[in-house]
């Protein structure tokens, strides 16, 4: 399934705003970004798959806000970054070439 991100960002933003969630303050949507992270962790530690899955869900959500309150576009990065690293160099899991 090929997913519009672009859509998915300004739904997100849709919802925030129709439950009166924030919309504007990033530093508070980062550390609840960090907050849903943990509860990805606990959920991992305890083998708990069903949590995991909501939990990836909600990082990923938080994700898309941030992104679309700073005017980004997720997707579009993700695919810049994936290139990046596919050009990368390493050995053993460390990079060899500094090419940021």
């Amino acid at each position: 399934m090929i997913i519009d991100t672009k859509k998915l960002q300004k739904a997100v933003i849709e919802n925030k705003k129709k439950h009166n969630f924030n919309t504007t303050d990033v530093k508070f949507e980062l550390l609840l970004l960090y907050g849903e992270v943990n509860e990805l962790f606990q959920a991992w530690l305890k083998e708990d798959q069903e949590n995991i899955d909501e939990e990836l869900a909600d990082i990923a959500i938080f994700l898309l806000g941030i992104s679309e309150m700073l005017g980004s576009d997720l997707g579009e990065d993700i695919v810049k970054k994936m290139a990046i690293n596919a050009k990368r160099k390493y050995i053993n899991g460390k990079k060899i070439i500094n090419d940021d």
